[in-house]
């Protein structure tokens, strides 16, 4: 089940990255109302999956599923460039993913 919440609050780490981007700046109401309150719900979820898993495993694939989440939706959503260093990044970032939970004990 901590798999499972680690998951929803990685996915909610991209829906704040994103409501944060189109608040323009924290001057649109309804984006930033969504924004503050997919972080705060991130972070007890994350918090709540870190009562099984370890600091690291648990942070290190919260932050890396936000990153490649963003970048996915900037991508997809806003437009933004996929450049080769930003793919190489991208897969690197879900290498370490990969590595981190491998290596869980």
């Amino acid at each position: 089940m901590a798999w499972f919440i680690l998951a929803i609050a990685g996915v909610l780490e991209v829906v704040w990255a994103f409501s944060m981007k189109k608040s323009a700046g924290f001057t649109l109401l309804t984006p930033t109302l969504v924004t503050f309150l997919a972080a705060a719900a991130s972070f007890i979820l994350l918090s709540l999956s870190m009562r099984t898993l370890p600091l690291g495993t648990a942070y290190t694939i919260w932050t890396g599923i936000g990153a490649i989440g963003a970048f996915a939706v900037g991508v997809a959503v806003l437009g933004e460039a996929v450049t080769p260093g930003r793919l190489i990044a991208a897969v690197l970032i879900i290498s370490g993913i990969v590595v981190m939970k491998m290596s869980e004990g």
